[in-house]
């Protein structure tokens, strides 16, 4: 095991970009169970030689940058399904509403009858109930 830490000097290691690399290589593998596809094969080969090659490559601020780049692109998408779950677990005590002066999403909670809402952003009175 000690040759292994001495022989991962210097080299970048797994970031959020190889995990990601690798739960596509892992679906793929999947995929290509089902359907004996060639290219599909040749593709899982492709993503896997990847992974190696940026685990093991001694260019750090390169890979550093790819993972950024990855990371721009990922994190909205990851911010706005944890949103939708949150949304999705809050409906049971909360009511949404979209402001219709601003479009901004108000959370209130249900079971309070009618209700005045004022919007925070446009300072908007609305009457709904909850």
């Amino acid at each position: 095991m000690n040759w292994l830490r001495k022989f991962m000097v210097g080299r970048y290691g797994v970031d959020q970009l190889s995990i990601a690399l690798i739960v596509v290589n892992l679906i793929c593998t999947i995929l290509l169970r089902f359907f004996n596809s060639s290219i599909l094969n040749i593709f899982c080969t492709i993503i896997s030689v990847i992974v190696i090659y940026r685990i093991f490559s001694k260019n750090i601020s390169k890979r550093y940058q790819e993972n950024i780049k990855f990371l721009n692109i990922w994190n909205p998408i990851k911010r706005k399904v944890n949103k939708r779950i949150q949304r999705i677990k809050d409906l049971k005590d909360y009511k949404y509403f979209k402001c219709s002066n601003c479009k901004q999403t108000l959370r209130v909670p249900r079971g309070k009858g009618k209700i005045s809402i004022t919007c925070p952003k446009c300072k908007l009175v609305m009457i709904k109930r909850s």
